[in-house]
């Protein structure tokens, strides 16, 4: 499957599919599904006959099953086509660094991006692999455009060999997974899966069956406006709120001082003029107990700050984004056992992990679709230093084939 799944790749990063957390719609960018039209062309080729592209953007797909056994559960295969707003995904120039022979990756369309060994020590591990990046001027894609290949890769593999027995595959490529309504209008009904696995983790071997709680937070702040020549004494500038609260937040609960279990507090957007102002944050947590002891924090902070301005006033809005997983993949243990097993069928030591991040399996879990992630091999996602081994696409693949044995197997 490795050259397969690697053709597949280069073809998929070239279109550009960055979602837009600005933007109302479903699909956020009509571009994503550019993409989806691709793909269920390919689907239909490889002998899908059901394959197609939904009015939000989803693609559906069924691999029927060939076993003679009528208990095999309905396994279903997801993967995102969007990529991240964080940095540009317009016109990306995929490089193949082939056989790879250790040391720093200097990119060349803007050398001053480079892929440090120092920075990014799994390089060590990819002597002999073909490294895929992007010039330096783009982001890659690998977050999820590697996932997507490593799935057609498997399901072409699978249509090609009906000597290997499956129950039913199901399909889904979702949209708008990097700004979290990834499965906004996901039908499960229509889907028909009993669990699934997500192919969007990091590292080769790893499974992860847990992720952050997250919420979002909006701050609205009204303040005092007048004319600054006659503001003595009356003048309370909600710009200025803003920035107190910022610079009220513990500096040892941000993204960038917390690592491991610790979950952050992170401001991801501040705009206001003189009279009124808005801050959004995202709070992240392993438990839900940490999750709202973060948000009470934040609202004591603000309400802090706003003692000092008698006249404005805020309002705390609060929304759920996902939950951590594990709650419910602990009730079906046999799921992250049996991608455990594929891994290692596959030729790697099998390492499970905790997503300092969520995935769509997070939502899915909670929707009634228990759903751990699988590695997709991508590193440094939403940057222009991201990169994907070949080698690691192509064993991702192999650990979906194996997966589908298994169940059957075992069934």
């Amino acid at each position: 499957m490795a050259a397969s799944v690697t053709d597949r790749f280069l073809r998929y990063v070239v279109i550009d599919t960055q979602s837009d957390a600005q933007s109302p719609t479903q699909p956020s960018t009509e571009k994503q599904k550019n993409l989806g039209r691709l793909l269920v062309e390919e689907l239909l080729e490889i002998g899908i006959s059901d394959a197609h592209l939904d009015e939000h953007g989803y693609i559906y797909a069924t691999i029927p099953s060939n076993t003679p056994k009528n208990n095999v559960p309905v396994i279903c295969f997801c993967a995102h086509m969007d990529t991240a707003p964080d940095f540009s995904g317009t016109n990306v120039k995929p490089q193949v660094v082939r056989n790879y022979q250790g040391g720093d990756i200097r990119l060349p369309g803007d050398p001053a991006q480079v892929i440090r060994v120092a920075d990014q020590p799994v390089l060590k591990d990819l002597i002999g692999h073909d490294i895929v990046t992007s010039d330096g001027t783009t982001l890659l894609g690998a977050d999820d455009k590697a996932g997507i290949a490593e799935i057609m890769a498997a399901a072409e593999f699978l249509i090609n060999n009906p000597d290997i027995r499956h129950g039913t595959i199901r399909i889904l490529f979702t949209v708008d997974e990097e700004i979290g309504r990834g499965v906004d209008k996901v039908d499960l009904k229509k889907l028909g899966a009993d669990f699934g696995y997500t192919m969007d983790g990091e590292t080769a071997g790893t499974i992860e069956d847990e992720t952050f709680s997250a919420d979002a937070v909006e701050i609205a702040i009204k303040g005092v406006a007048i004319h600054p020549g006659f503001a003595y004494g009356k003048m309370e500038n909600a710009i200025r709120i803003a920035g107190d609260i910022i610079a009220r937040l513990p500096k040892d609960m941000a993204p960038e001082t917390t690592k491991g279990r610790d979950g952050f507090i992170h401001p991801t957007g501040v705009s206001g003029v003189m009279e009124k102002a808005n801050l959004s944050f995202i709070i992240r947590d392993f438990t839900e107990e940490g999750l709202k002891t973060k948000e009470a924090l934040l609202e004591s902070i603000t309400q802090e700050v706003m003692k000092n301005y008698p006249g404005s006033g805020y309002t705390f809005t609060v929304k759920e984004q996902y939950r951590n997983m594990k709650v419910v993949l602990d009730k079906n243990p046999e799921i992250v056992e049996y991608a455990v097993e594929a891994i290692r069928r596959a030729g790697m030591d099998p390492v499970r992990g905790s997503i300092r991040g969520g995935t769509d399996g997070s939502r899915l879990s909670f929707m009634g679709l228990p759903c751990p992630n699988i590695f997709a091999g991508g590193h440094a996602f939403h940057s222009p230093l991201e990169f994907v081994s070949s080698q690691d696409m192509d064993k991702a693949a192999t650990t979906i084939v194996e997966l589908a044995k298994l169940w059957e197997e075992r069934a």
